[in-house]
C-alpha cells in the first residue's frame, strides 16, 4: 500500500502528528503550509486512509496515524543517520557524531569534555541528544551514549569509563547559616533536595535505610538539572555528581563520610560504526577524557589519557 511513497510525505506527517498543526510542521521543516497540507493529502490518498482529525485543538491523529507513527519515526532515524554518514569524510575529524546522554552529563560534563576536540578539528560537528532516558543505539538514535548502566544487547560495544561517585552537596553559605548535619538524623532539620517520583533515583536514597526517604525531601523534582540549581541557589542540601562539585568551590560535602555512593558509567556505540573514522576519533577521545573527568570534575594530564586504549 505504502511502497513508493516518498519520504518527504512521511516528515510532513511526523511533523504534523509531533505539533498538531499544519502551520506548526511548516515552520519546523521550512516549508509553507499549503506544501504541508498537500503533502498530507497525498499521504492520505496513497495510503487510503485518514490520518488526521480536525478538532478544536488542532489537528488530532487517527488511530490509524498512531500505529503508523513508530515505523516513521524509525524511518527518520535511519534517515537522519544516513545523513551524518554521508557528510562524513573518510578520514577522522570531518563528519557529524551524535552523543546521547543524560541532562547532567550532557550540560556538565560534556562540554568541557568536548572543548578540545573541537578545537582542534573544525570539521567535526557534534550533536548532543539529552534525555534521561536510554537513546536506543540499535536504532541509530545516536552514534555514541553515555550511560550510568551497562547495556545487554550482543550488538553493541561498551567501554566501562570507572565509577562516578556520588554524595550530598550544599552551598557553603547555606551550612554557614543552618548548621552542618553531624549524623543522617541530622539532615531531617534541613532542606533536603532529591528526587519526586523517578524510581530509580529514589533508590539512591535507599542508603540511608528507614532514617531518610521520600517523605523528607522538602523540594522534589525528577529534573537532575533543577536539583543542581536548587543546590547552588543555596536552597537546602541534595545529592550530586562529585566530579561537579568538585569544580565549584562555593560547594561542600555533607557527611562526606557516611553518605556516598557510586553509579558505573559506559560509553556505548553499535559495533559496526566504530570503524568510522569519526566516531572511532570520538570514542577515543571521550574514553580518554571521561574516567578522569567523571570520577575527580578535573581533565586528565597527557600521561594518564595515553594510558588509554581507544574503543
Amino acid at each position: 500500500m505504502s511502497k513508493g511513497i516518498d519520504w518527504a510525505l512521511w516528515r510532513s506527517f511526523l511533523a504534523v502528528a509531533d505539533t498538531g498543526s499544519l502551520s506548526a510542521a511548516a515552520r519546523r521543516l521550512g516549508l509553507t503550509q499549503p506544501t504541508i497540507g498537500r503533502h498530507i493529502d497525498m499521504l492520505e490518498a496513497a495510503v487510503g486512509q485518514t490520518l488526521f482529525l480536525r478538532t478544536a485543538q488542532g489537528l488530532a491523529v487517527t488511530q490509524t496515524a498512531a500505529a503508523l507513527v513508530p515505523e516513521a519515526q524509525a524511518m527518520q532515524l535511519t534517515a537522519e543517520s544516513l545523513t551524518r554518514r554521508a557528510s562524513s569524510a573518510p578520514e577522522a575529524g570531518v563528519g557529524t557524531v551524535r552523543i546521547a546522554a543524560s541532562h547532567v552529563v550532557g550540560s556538565e560534563v560534556l562540554p568541557l569534555a568536548l572543548s578540545p576536540l573541537l578545537a582542534s578539528h573544525p570539521g567535526l560537528v557534534v550533536e548532543l541528544a539529552l534525555s534521561n532516558t536510554s537513546a536506543d543505539i540499535l536504532r541509530r538514535e545516536a552514534d555514541l551514549a553515555i550511560r550510568m548502566v551497562r547495556p545487554s544487547q550482543g550488538s553493541l560495544v561498551a567501554r566501562k569509563l570507572g565509577p562516578v561517585p556520588l554524595g550530598l552537596f550544599a552551598l557553603r553559605s547555606y551550612l554557614d547559616r543552618v548548621g552542618r548535619p553531624e549524623c543522617i538524623a541530622d539532615l531531617r532539620t534541613r532542606v533536603l533536595i532529591g528526587p519526586d517520583t523517578d524510581q530509580a533515583a529514589l533508590a539512591g536514597f535507599g542508603i540511608f535505610g528507614e532514617a531518610l526517604g521520600r517523605q523528607h525531601l522538602r523540594l522534589r523534582t525528577d529534573s537532575e538539572a533543577a536539583q543542581i540549581a536548587s543546590i547552588r541557589a543555596g536552597l537546602g542540601i541534595g545529592p550530586l555528581q562529585a566530579g561537579i562539585a568538585a569544580r565549584d568551590q562555593s560547594l561542600e560535602a555533607v557527611l562526606p563520610e557516611d553518605v556516598h555512593w557510586t553509579l558505573e558509567a559506559w560509553l556505548v556505540l553499535h559495533d559496526d560504526l566504530r570503524r568510522l573514522p569519526m566516531v572511532r576519533l570520538v570514542a577515543g577521545h571521550l574514553s580518554a577524557i571521561l574516567p578522569t573527568l567523571l570520577r575527580t570534575g578535573q581533565m586528565p594530564s597527557d600521561t594518564d589519557k595515553a594510558a588509554i586504549h581507544q574503543i
